[in-house]
């Protein structure tokens, strides 16, 4: 198994990041923290089981392909994590320790064991800065645009967590601004047969909520979290169902946040 020892990333190394250059009207800008599974290279697998890199712990099923559906459907723009949470999460702090665990959720990850201080930041320079820094730039450019930036996290959770059933369909998770989230329950309010978490099956406070509280409630800007559960979102039909949902919900809570901006500077 291989490691990084220098803290240059090499050539054959995975992008940080991907982008999707579009400019919602609404200021809507789309991220999915955990949307790839790719390991770089230079890391081998991390001594990790071939169940480990292709489950949860690895990154957040479904939930690349879903933030690209609502991307289209919402004509928003959006950036995606390009590498495992296993190298990395991009949504923790760096110096948290499961920013680079080494086990998570039952599943070892010898890789991340003994890491000295210079190779977490070489990973941190390669993949966190520059991922968390496309958001903080794409954020800006709506800003800059003379729109009010509306951030929506996509994220997914495991059916079953320590054999015990998860029954919500989605989560929407906030943190201490609760402007989006609230709306937004209320547009997913009366859908039948569906089960809606508010802060659940995890809160948006800290740590869990770390790009949404950095990039959203520290900044003044309205953000929130939506967590999808796996099974519904692990075929391209099953995408398309959520995203068909979920699109019209997170336009209207958009615009009745900006109804309610404009009531309140009139």
């Amino acid at each position: 198994m291989a490691q990084l020892s220098d803290p240059a990333p090499a050539a054959d190394e995975l992008p940080p990041f991907e982008r999707i250059d579009q400019r919602s009207p609404r200021g809507i800008l789309l991220i999915c923290d955990h949307a790839s599974d790719r390991i770089p290279p230079a890391y081998g697998d991390l001594g990790c089981s071939i169940a480990a890199r292709r489950s949860h712990v690895a990154w957040d099923i479904g939930a690349g392909e879903l933030t690209h559906r609502l991307a289209a459907l919402l004509g928003a723009g959006a950036v995606l994590g390009g590498v495992s949470r296993l190298v990395i999460d991009c949504n923790r702090p760096p110096w948290h320790e499961t920013s680079i665990p080494g086990r998570s959720h039952g599943f070892d990850v010898p890789g991340n064991r003994g890491l000295s201080a210079r190779e977490a930041e070489a990973r941190e320079r390669a993949y966190f800065q520059p991922y968390q820094g496309a958001v903080a730039a794409e954020l800006a450019a709506i800003e800059a645009a003379g729109l009010r930036p509306a951030l929506v996290s996509i994220h997914s959770f495991t059916p079953f967590l320590d054999e015990f059933a998860r029954p919500w369909h989605f989560g929407i998770l906030s943190d201490a601004d609760r402007r989006l989230a609230e709306r937004l329950l209320a547009a997913l309010d009366g859908q039948p047969d569906l089960v809606i978490g508010d802060n659940e099956p995890y809160s948006g406070a800290f740590p869990e909520g770390y790009s949404c509280r950095h990039h959203g409630d520290k900044q003044g800007r309205a953000n929130v979290l939506i967590e999808v559960r796996q099974d519904l979102i692990d075929s391209s039909a099953g995408v398309a169902w959520c995203a068909e949902l979920l699109a019209p919900a997170i336009a209207r809570a958009v615009a009745d946040l900006a109804e309610a901006h404009q009531t309140t500077e009139a």
